[in-house]
């Protein structure tokens, strides 16, 4: 994959104004893999996820959500359309793997965490418009937004002793994505 696109969490801000909507923590000119551990034992850890989802490339993003839906119990995500279309983009990131995650996403029910995954996907780059219906481009914000929800959503279902361990290991997984880069 790629390198890590920012030296600092204030970077990271200002590349994303809507960062500021997603996370109640004020940035710093921490690195991001000091930052996002900063907010992991914060009181708010829940802003880890947005920030990680925003410091990471898009098809990075994705990955590291699906992978963290994945582990999620007792819901059996393995064998879900959703996610395995947003895991053919990130596998091979074409337009036909967009566009078809894309097509699923905008198809599928909403609660879903696995929704999410495929619209952060879809939502990486291209035209997200309808056929016939123009050409209209994803905000840089979206597939970030659309991970962060799909993890939280999917967090949302499980109990609260399961949610705090979650949430660690899935910002843990984020924090080694972000140190392991190439």
């Amino acid at each position: 994959m790629t390198k890590l696109r920012f030296s600092t969490a204030l970077e990271v801000f200002e590349a994303f104004p809507s960062l500021r909507d997603d996370l109640q923590s004020a940035p710093t000119a921490e690195s991001p893999p000091v930052f996002l551990r900063a907010l992991g034992t914060s009181v708010t850890p829940e802003d880890g996820v947005a920030f990680c989802a925003y410091a990471l490339d898009r098809r990075e993003s994705v990955w590291w959500a699906s992978q963290c839906v994945r582990r999620l119990p007792p819901m059996p995500f393995a064998a879900d359309a959703a996610i395995e279309a947003a895991d053919a983009w990130v596998h091979e990131p074409r337009e036909a793997q967009r566009l078809a995650a894309l097509r699923l996403g905008m198809a599928s029910d909403r609660r879903a965490p696995t929704t999410w995954l495929a619209l952060a996907a879809g939502w990486s780059g291209g035209n997200i418009a309808p056929a016939g219906m123009g050409i209209t481009h994803p905000e840089p914000h979206y597939t970030a937004r659309a991970a962060r929800v799909a993890i939280l959503s999917g967090l949302a279902r499980v109990t609260a002793h399961d949610r705090r361990a979650q949430l660690a290991r899935c910002l843990d997984a984020g924090l080694h994505l972000m140190r392991n880069v190439d």
